[in-house]
């Protein structure tokens, strides 16, 4: 009896165990998503602008120069005047340095662009021994990361979004190939801390992937990219490396800015309120029309509609619908016997609900409409009127171009009047014989030239 015992005392607590872990398992990553969001950048900046500051050599200094170019005219980003100054992470003071990121005390930033190794092809210093450790030896492989590391982890500690730019193809083979062996580095310290990886070998080699020092800029022209060293680049190169970077840095931005727009938490009357302050606007839904009746009625209640931004007065649009009203006019004119007459003449002005403007008018922009087209109307039979705009197509939105009369437009006499068009020589509809080509005027069976007799215009 024993045994069974001690058999269902094991089940128990392999159960008990797998349930423990599983919900371990699904605890940890709710947390760190409520924790960590879904945007690499922060949403919530302070102030709501973004501080970038660059890091690195001289690499960082013309990247930071093209990016100030490529992103002054966004409001949403503040650059740094200047780069901060790191000499190489296989340099002798580059521990000094990292001292200094890590003990912090600077302005707070929320973007940072690292771009370094100009000065990286040369053997380190081991801190512990005093000894020189060569390039691309297993030791320092390791050295080179721990240094890569610690750098990452110093930034990331400040709340910083990083962006680690790699380097470029070099001329030289051997000094290419250092490079790619430090971007493999960089690379799996950036995957193993959470931080984005920019690789830009592409965007500067030739077609067969080798290096060339001119290339095509952002407007396609061949321009030269690099520098006569064969590592560093020109000023229209940083401009064509600083737009790769763009791209990524507006990408998250816009992602950041998505994350902003968090549904309204309250109950159904608080959330009512809010939206009730909303300032109406007439490009809402419902024919462009519905946040100009509700700003309509608003003012009509008494008062004015208040913004819901800083309480100043929200100006009403105007009634779309037109109420009836007539007008009179009197004309003077002189009668059969000499004297001066004058008759006075009622002029009838129909109400017109909004949705028949509406649909009388033609939007010309999100803000102001056009004035009302030629109107065609149809009576169907019942008491049932059709209305129809049509807009000639001469009509110029600017008014600049002349208007015709309705009845002289070719609409109007071939749907309305059921006149036959004009034709022109060599179109469809010409049935002239023989056959004329339009452009040289020789017909097409003698090779002659052909004397057009001139065509009278059409009677209105």
């Amino acid at each position: 009896m024993r045994a069974p015992s001690s058999a269902l005392t094991v089940v128990r607590a392999l159960a008990l165990t797998l349930l423990w872990a599983l919900s371990c398992a699904v605890a940890l990553p709710a947390a760190a998503q409520e924790e960590g969001g879904t945007s690499y950048i922060n949403p919530f900046p302070p102030g709501d602008v973004y501080k970038l500051q660059a890091y690195g050599d001289a690499f960082a200094e013309g990247l930071l120069s093209g990016l100030n170019e490529s992103l002054a005219g966004d409001t949403r980003l503040q650059l740094q005047r200047r780069h901060r100054s790191l000499g190489g992470i296989a340099r002798y003071d580059f521990e000094d340095e990292l001292r200094s990121e890590e003990a912090g005390g600077r302005e707070a930033m929320h973007i940072g662009v690292i771009m370094i190794g100009y000065g990286d092809r040369i053997s380190i210093r081991n801190p512990s021994t005093g000894r020189r450790i060569p390039i691309e030896s297993d030791e320092w492989r390791e050295e080179y990361g721990r240094r890569v590391d610690r750098l990452i982890k110093a930034l990331k500690r400040q709340g910083i979004a990083l962006y680690w730019i790699s380097l470029p193809i070099l001329r030289r083979s051997d000094a290419n190939d250092d490079a790619q062996m430090m971007n493999d580095i960089v690379r799996e310290k950036a995957y193993l801390n959470g931080i984005k990886f920019i690789d830009i070998q592409a965007h500067f080699a030739d077609e067969a992937g080798n290096y060339a020092a001119y290339g095509p800029d952002l407007s396609g022209k061949s321009r030269l990219l690099r520098e006569m060293d064969g590592i560093l680049f020109t000023p229209a190169g940083y401009r064509k490396l600083a737009h790769f970077v763009e791209q990524e840095i507006k990408r998250d931005l816009t992602q950041a800015r998505n994350e902003r727009a968090i549904p309204l938490a309250g109950t159904e009357a608080e959330q009512k309120r809010i939206v009730n302050q909303r300032p109406r606007t007439s490009t809402d839904g419902d024919g462009g029309w519905k946040g100009t009746v509700n700003a309509v009625k608003e003012a009509k209640a008494g008062g004015q509609p208040k913004s819901a931004a800083g309480g100043q007065p929200v100006q009403p649009l105007p009634d779309p619908e037109q109420k009836a009203e007539n007008g009179r006019i009197t004309l003077r004119s002189i009668g059969a016997n000499g004297r001066e007459e004058s008759v006075t003449i009622d002029i009838p002005r129909p109400a017109i609900p909004s949705a028949v403007i509406a649909l009388m008018t033609r939007k010309e922009s999100s803000d102001r409409a056009s004035q009302i087209g030629d109107v065609l109307a149809e009576d169907v039979g019942g008491g049932l009127v059709v209305l129809n705009s049509i807009t000639p197509s001469g009509t110029g939105s600017g008014g600049a171009a002349r208007r015709i009369a309705p009845s002289q437009t070719p609409y109007y006499q071939v749907l309305v009047k059921g006149e036959r068009a004009v034709s022109k020589p060599g179109r469809a509809d010409d049935f002239s014989w023989p056959r004329v080509d339009a452009d040289l005027g020789v017909s097409t069976m003698t090779n002659q030239p052909v004397r057009r007799t001139p065509r009278l215009p059409p009677r209105s």
